[in-house]
């Protein structure tokens, strides 16, 4: 349950990343609103996630779903570069995040 948590809060990153993006340096209400309500919901599942969890594991889960989940975004809907490289780095932080979630340990 507690890396499911981690996943949700990964997932939650990309959010908040993208509407940190979409505010325009907090100018815009919506994008702002969404930002903080992301924000929240990724670090307080994250908090949850932590009291089960090695922190080195399920830190590096969380950042690699958000970063590899963003930049899949802005790829897709915010026309941002794509490139094999970027493609294949992608791949690898994702493969990154699998190895890490099965090393991980629960206390």
């Amino acid at each position: 349950m507690a890396w499911l948590l981690v996943v949700v809060a990964g997932f939650l990153e990309t959010g908040f990343a993208v509407c940190l993006k979409l505010s325009h340096g907090f100018t815009r209400l919506w994008p702002t609103v969404a930002f903080a309500a992301f924000a929240l919901g990724s670090f307080g599942l994250l908090t949850l996630a932590l009291r089960k969890l090695d922190v080195g594991p399920a830190y590096a889960v969380w950042t690699g779903i958000g970063a590899a989940g963003t930049a899949i975004y802005g790829m897709i809907f915010l026309g941002d570069v794509v490139s094999t490289l970027k493609i294949v780095s992608i791949s690898l932080v994702i493969v990154g995040v699998i190895g890490l979630q099965l090393s991980g340990s629960s206390h």
